[in-house]
C-alpha cells in the first residue's frame, strides 16, 4: 500500500483542522498561576513607565524563560513573583529594580540552571521606556500610545 503524500499546512490551516477535529486550540495548561487580564497587565506596565524618575542604577528589564521541568518552572515563577517581578505572560516577567537586585536575580537563575542537566534557556533583557513606547500589541485592540502619553485637555 502506498504511503499518503505529505501535505504541509500553514499555522492558520493547522488551527482550523484542529477546531474541525474538535480539539481545543486555546487550552490553558498553566492552571497554577492564572494571568491577570490584559487590561490589568497593561495598567501595571504603564504604572512602571509613568513612575517617578529613577536612580541611574535602577533598570527595567524582562525575564523570559523556556523551562521544560514543571517543578523547576513553577519554582522559578514563584521566586520571580517573590522578588517583585510582574508576570506579563506565562513565562515572561517584567521588573524595575536596582542593578544590585538584577545581579542577584541573575546569579540565582544561573545557579538554578546549573543544578540539573537541561536544555532550558533563561534571558534577562534590559530595556528603556522609549522601547516600551514603541511596543505593538497584537490581539485585543489597545492603542498603547494613548495609554502611555496622557492626553492633554484644554478647558475654556
Amino acid at each position: 500500500m502506498a504511503r499518503p503524500k505529505n501535505i504541509s499546512y500553514n499555522l492558520k490551516e493547522r488551527l482550523e483542522k484542529m477546531v474541525r477535529a474538535g480539539l481545543s486550540v486555546g487550552e490553558n495548561t498553566f492552571n497554577d498561576n492564572p494571568l491577570l487580564s490584559l487590561d490589568e497587565r497593561v495598567k501595571i506596565i504603564l504604572n512602571i513607565i509613568k513612575s517617578k524618575p529613577v536612580k541611574s542604577t535602577t533598570m527595567t528589564y524582562l525575564i523570559m524563560y523556556d523551562i521544560e521541568n514543571n517543578k523547576v518552572r513553577t519554582r522559578v515563577s514563584k521566586y520571580l513573583e517573590k522578588k517583585g517581578c510582574i508576570r506579563i505572560q506565562k513565562s515572561i516577567f517584567m521588573t524595575n529594580s536596582e542593578s544590585k537586585e538584577f545581579n542577584e536575580i541573575h546569579a540565582t537563575l544561573v545557579d538554578v540552571q546549573s543544578y540539573y542537566e537541561n536544555k532550558d534557556s533563561i534571558m534577562l533583557v534590559p530595556f528603556n521606556t522609549t522601547d516600551l513606547r514603541s511596543m505593538k500589541i497584537i490581539g485585543k485592540e489597545i492603542n498603547i500610545q494613548t495609554l502611555i502619553d496622557k492626553p492633554t485637555t484644554l478647558f475654556f
